[in-house]
């Protein structure tokens, strides 16, 4: 017997960097080096930052932008213009985070200062425009957001219950054998309650879901 959970469109998490990815333009003469990673809190964005300008510590600028949370989400968001006019920088950087479909988000953008003023609308543009360049050829995965639960079948629906978290993008951790087996596993947070009746109707109503 095979149950599998429908993974929602809407449900399988959000894009997130999947390494540190970095790109480059010539902008009237300035340099323009825009950097992203990972950055899963404020402390692992202000990190970046710091590793970047220990990088490139002659550099005229180094302005940057995050949102350490889901793509759009405000709670927990940063900027800096780093000594550009106020405005041109840190917000145009930040605005293109926001509307750019990807969490969990750090960027720099490194300039290196050519003898050509670009004005504060060239400077905005030329900001959110590294943003964007960085964005359309960033590596991605998927970060789904998981329940640890403790799942304890009989030997007979261990087969059953394997393809049932194989089919069903639950990961497991540990697994311990006694009397019965019992899986520790993480579960997607949207699939739960799809999952508890999944292994239900595997194990014929005997399996047993914990939530930890």
């Amino acid at each position: 017997m095979s149950v599998r959970i429908e993974l929602a469109a809407d449900s399988s998490g959000y894009a997130i960097p999947a390494r540190t990815h970095r790109v480059e333009e010539i902008i009237k003469r300035s340099r323009f080096i825009t950097s992203g990673a990972h950055a899963p809190d404020a402390d692992a964005a202000h990190t970046f930052v710091q590793h970047v300008r220990d990088e490139f510590p002659d550099a005229t600028h180094n302005c940057w932008a995050f949102v350490a949370g889901p793509p759009g989400s405000t709670t927990h968001i940063g900027m800096s213009d780093d000594g550009e006019p106020h405005g041109t920088a840190g917000r145009p950087m930040l605005t293109t985070l926001l509307h750019g479909g990807v969490g969990e988000i750090v960027t720099v953008s490194t300039r290196y200062f050519g003898g050509v003023k670009l004005g504060t609308g060239g400077l905005s543009r030329a900001y959110s425009g590294g943003v964007k360049l960085l964005l359309g050829s960033l590596p991605v995965e998927q970060k789904v957001e998981r329940v640890l639960v403790e799942v304890t079948v009989t030997y007979a629906d261990v087969d059953a219950l394997q393809r049932l978290m194989e089919e069903s993008d639950v990961t497991v951790t540990a697994e311990q054998y006694g009397s019965e087996v019992q899986y520790s596993c993480g579960v997607p947070a949207w699939a739960l309650d799809s999952f508890r009746g999944a292994v239900a109707d595997v194990t014929r109503g005997t399996g047993v879901v914990r939530e930890f």
